[in-house]
């Protein structure tokens, strides 16, 4: 029997380009290859496709150091006539194929990968692919339209507000009332549609909010300001049903900062000693119970499928949603996997999974 032929794509031209590269680097290495002949394409920041090279070790994640995706010459077009057929052309421009692929694996984090953008190319490719489709991918990406989505389905959100760059320019006076009414400080401040804590901020004093909008517009046209809430940070992670049921949710895990303000870029990918991340998470069965719920019905207020991972706060007034990831971390170590590694899913077991899912959609 022939194995399926899976094109790893990752990199891209979102400030996550090389937690994306790290994320290609744990599937790479972990990728059944007696099931799956896997051919790696990697996108430069200015958004060139490339066959990238098979090597785990290029890829992954170094402290310091953070891989990216260069240009070497050659390029890789997918060919639009629904045959899947993949072209490779070389820096004099000669062309051959490199034969159908039977499905993609985006491992794209944050713009240009992680809302909509390619899913809707590999929608018009007729290609399956390892994830959420165009409308969830879009409105988990915009924290605006995720916590309407949230508000509109009654899943308990944190408390925001979402301020575009012209009313910052024509009134900030006006965008500052509005943030003291959330319930005054801390509050932190979240480009819309950005991920891994890129451009964020957290405002003890409100002479450091024109600051810190002035951080998150540097990433997007618009952010989104919530109110700080005191609790315990915990997450869980989430898969699509085989048969159309419910879908699966993880155990929790919950993440202790320490010696940091907050949970931010250098916390997650260059200063491990300032994290602890448990799993499972000390809960009782029915905040379990009550959180899982709340994962499942936050999954299914986007459309999603395949894959999420939901982060909570979990405070005296019971837990509230902070964001929704419809394409999260997938290093070996990443929340998501270990989430399922302690749920009983081993990291090849959940590539395998995930890429079932991408054929049975």
């Amino acid at each position: 029997m022939s194995k399926l032929r899976v094109a790893i794509v990752f990199g891209g031209k979102s400030s996550e380009h090389s937690i994306s590269c790290a994320t290609a680097a744990g599937v790479l290495g972990a990728i059944d290859r007696e099931k799956y002949d896997v051919v790696p394409i990697g996108i430069t920041q200015t958004g060139k496709w490339t066959l990238a090279a098979d090597d785990t070790e290029k890829w992954k994640l170094r402290k310091g150091e953070l891989a990216v995706v260069v240009d070497e010459g050659n390029q890789v077009d997918f060919a639009m006539d629904g045959s899947r057929e993949l072209i490779y052309s070389d820096a004099s421009g000669q062309h051959r194929s490199l034969g159908p692929i039977d499905v993609i694996f985006p491992v794209l984090h944050g713009p240009f990968g992680e809302d909509g953008t390619v899913q809707g190319y590999f929608e018009l490719l007729g290609i399956p692919y390892v994830g959420n489709g165009i409308l969830a991918s879009a409105a988990g990406m915009d924290k605006e339209f995720t916590k309407a989505l949230f508000v509109a389905a009654g899943i308990p959100c944190t408390p925001h507000v979402v301020v575009r760059e012209r009313e910052m320019l024509d009134d900030p006076e006006s965008v500052l009332a509005r943030v003291r009414d959330l319930g005054g400080l801390p509050v932190f401040v979240k480009p819309a549609r950005a991920g891994s804590s890129v451009g964020v901020s957290k405002v003890k004093d409100w002479s450091e909010f024109g600051r810190a909008a002035e951080l998150a517009l540097q990433h997007d046209n618009k952010f989104v300001v919530e109110h700080g809430l005191v609790g315990r940070e915990v997450e869980c992670a989430v898969l699509s049903a085989f048969d159309g049921g419910k879908p699966r949710v993880s155990v929790a895990g919950e993440i202790i900062v320490k010696g940091r303000e907050f949970y931010d870029f250098d916390a997650k990918y260059q200063d491990e000693a300032s994290v602890d991340l448990v799993i499972p998470a000390q809960l009782t069965p029915a905040e379990l119970t009550e959180m899982q719920g709340i994962a499942r019905d936050a999954y299914d207020a986007l459309g999603c499928y395949g894959l999420a991972r939901v982060d909570f706060f979990l405070t005296a007034d019971g837990f509230f949603v902070n964001e929704i990831n419809t394409l999260p971390g997938f290093t070996p170590l990443s929340m998501f996997p270990s989430l399922w590694q302690a749920s009983g899913i081993a990291y090849p077991d959940l590539i395998d999974e995930l890429i079932r899912l991408a054929l049975a959609r």
